[in-house]
């Protein structure tokens, strides 16, 4: 067998793996997933009224469900990152990867393994059913919404491993879960609920520059048709960059803890 296929037998044991602790240990993915469905009830049913007005288009709450529900989707995806960091920091701290080592399997399939989990446990289509629920209403058609699942999947993908490489860079599991928060905070420092004009200078600098803020535009023009221009460009260009410093990191952190 080639040094692929082995790998690749390997990565989908290790995502069977990661599939069975989420089956065994539900109250994770609960919480990832439980926290942006607060949120989004929170600012359509509590500030959606207010805030809804302040965008300047007639609607009120559901313009501005309309308007947060893209924000609230890339939270989701930013969320899941502290559980995967926990995750790594559990399987490096308790042994596990002690005994993969001693086993004949690709060492890489390990993290492949996390990579792939976390991305199937981010469970966006339970955050977009909830958002269709108290007002969101797209107007993409297929394409639009493949394009969109296209973006999602790359930020995924990208901070998904970064997280990775965060909780393999720490000591202990508690450490691993307050590494990701900031990952957590960007959203709400982009455009995600707010436009950025509407901020003080500083901030809508740091919003307009910061990876989510492109991201979470394109995903609304997919979604709502609203402009997008070169965010598209830039979200991708963000998404491969993170991507690249991620697996990078990752990899150095897991031969570097490997070694000892």
């Amino acid at each position: 067998m080639s040094t692929f296929s082995l790998w690749a037998g390997d990565s989908a044991t290790m995502l069977r793996r990661q599939l069975r602790h989420m089956l065994r240990y539900p109250s994770m993915t609960v919480i990832l997933v439980g926290m942006p469905v607060v949120f989004l009830l929170l600012f359509v049913y509590v500030f959606g009224g207010m805030l809804g007005d302040g965008l300047g288009v007639s609607g009120g709450r559901a313009a501005y469900a309309d308007y947060v529900a893209p924000g609230i989707i890339l939270l989701t995806v930013a969320a899941v990152a502290q559980g995967t960091a926990i995750s790594v920091a559990m399987d490096m701290t308790g042994g596990i990867i002690d005994r993969f080592r001693t086993m004949a399997i690709s060492r890489a399939s390990v993290l492949t393994g996390h990579v792939l989990g976390a991305m199937i446990q981010t469970a966006i289509a339970v955050v977009v059913g909830v958002a269709l629920l108290v007002g969101f209403r797209p107007t993409a058609g297929a394409l639009e919404w493949i394009a969109a699942i296209g973006v999602l999947a790359m930020v995924s993908w990208a901070i998904t491993w970064l997280s990775v490489a965060l909780g393999l860079s720490t000591k202990s599991v508690e450490t691993a879960s307050n590494l990701p928060m900031p990952l957590i905070l960007l959203p709400f420092l982009g455009s995600g609920f707010v436009p950025t004009d509407t901020m003080p200078t500083v901030l809508r600098l740091f919003a307009e520059y910061q990876p989510f803020t492109p991201i979470i535009e394109t995903v609304r023009g997919l979604l709502m048709g609203t402009p997008i221009g070169n965010n598209a460009i830039v979200g991708v260009a963000w998404c491969a960059a993170i991507s690249l410093v991620g697996f990078l990191w990752a990899r150095a952190a897991y031969n570097r803890r490997a070694a000892r």
